[in-house]
């Protein structure tokens, strides 16, 4: 698994290719992300860098920066919980397939997985059958994690 400095690095490249730039605030930001292993809130990503990188940010400024991050496909809001998570294919070089993610309703852990196109074409049929249509292809999850289901059992 990548270290978290070669994610950001990444990441970094990755937005240099696209003529964006990944400020030290925005760095930081991700790396907060990428660290916690669970979805922040806004809020709690403005607590963590100010604790973490003695960097006091404005809520606005905090929002424009996971705007930033998540047009560039480095993180991902969950719209469930009003929440970000760092995306787990920061370092993928090819277009990744929808994303699915099970988050934990006890932990708030999440973890980022992959469903096939097939599967969103089976959705999106019946979902059509229903008389609805699918708005988007990120899908959210609640779930309970390993470690949970063993601490509640």
């Amino acid at each position: 698994m990548d270290s978290v400095s070669q994610i950001v690095d990444h990441a970094e490249q990755h937005c240099a290719s696209r003529g964006t730039r990944l400020t030290n605030k925005r760095k930081h930001v991700l790396r907060s992300l990428l660290r916690s292993g669970k979805a922040l809130s806004a809020y709690e990503l403005i607590d963590e860098c100010k604790i973490r990188f003695e960097n006091t940010l404005p809520a606005t400024s905090m929002y424009r920066i996971l705007d930033f991050l998540s047009k560039e496909r480095l993180v991902h809001r969950l719209s469930m919980a009003n929440k970000y998570v760092a995306c787990s294919h920061i370092t993928c070089d090819h277009e990744c397939e929808a994303s699915q993610f099970l988050i934990c309703i006890h932990c708030q852990k999440v973890k980022e997985v992959r469903i096939s196109q097939s599967t969103v074409t089976d959705l999106q049929a019946t979902i059509g059958h229903a008389g609805f249509h699918l708005a988007t292809t990120q899908f959210e999850i609640n779930c309970i994690c390993d470690g949970c289901a063993l601490t509640t059992t």
